[in-house]
């Protein structure tokens, strides 16, 4: 059986025609989602963004990083979430970080996009009952719950499995080559989404998706 777990595909690219181009690209390869990478554009212009979102005609995430959290947005954070919320209506899910204020992210919710809250860290990895506490709030405020965090050692990516084993409705990662097992065994506990590398690698330790496609669905090759 296939996997369930969908793969999203980041694009980072700074202008809006190359965003089209890569995105086709990597809908070719077989991505399930496209994951729009607003922050990435130099100079953001909603017109444009909703130009690229009919074109591309595909799921999408819709996500305007803060830089706090490895983003590149460089307007207010009235902008930001404008921007966001303009998104909502023409996307499938839209990506806000978890310290993003409780207003714009009730603001989003409310218009009846499935929303993703997240929280990510590329210095460490929090003990589980942080990160416990970190999904159920997510939980709270929207429909999934995503954290990626940066191990020190093997034990840090083992606690991001125990998260994926014991918290429905999550994306967790541990990020870098050292964990990038835990992108593909999201699947074998029914992670609604992972991520995998197109053209931009957007996170330490994202597997390309040709090698991410064949990872999940593998068991497909073995005979009984």
């Amino acid at each position: 059986m296939y996997s369930q777990t969908k793969i999203a595909i980041p694009i980072f690219q700074n202008k809006i025609e190359d965003v089209i181009e890569v995105a086709n690209d990597c809908i070719e390869k077989g991505a399930d989602i496209i994951e729009f990478r607003i922050d990435g554009l130099k100079n953001p212009d909603f017109k444009e963004i909703k130009k690229a979102i009919d074109e591309i005609n595909f799921p999408i995430i819709a996500t305007n990083r803060i830089s706090s959290e490895g983003g590149s947005f460089k307007g207010s954070e009235e902008e930001r979430i404008d921007i966001l919320y303009k998104c909502a209506n023409l996307v499938e899910y839209v990506d806000i970080e978890l310290q993003t204020n409780d207003e714009y992210i009730n603001k989003i919710h409310d218009t009846g996009v499935k929303t993703i809250v997240s929280y990510h860290d590329f210095e460490k990895t929090p003990e589980i009952d942080e990160i416990t506490y970190i999904v159920q709030k997510e939980q709270q405020m929207g429909d999934i719950a995503k954290v990626a965090f940066m191990p020190n050692d093997l034990d840090d990516t083992l606690k991001i499995l125990a998260i994926l084993s014991h918290c429905k409705n999550t994306i967790a990662i541990s990020m870098s080559d050292l964990g990038s097992y835990t992108r593909v065994m999201a699947s074998k506990f029914n992670s609604p989404i992972t991520f995998a590398a197109g053209r931009d690698v957007t996170a330490p330790g994202q597997i390309d998706i040709e090698t991410m496609k064949a990872l999940l669905n593998m068991d497909l090759n073995i005979i009984e």
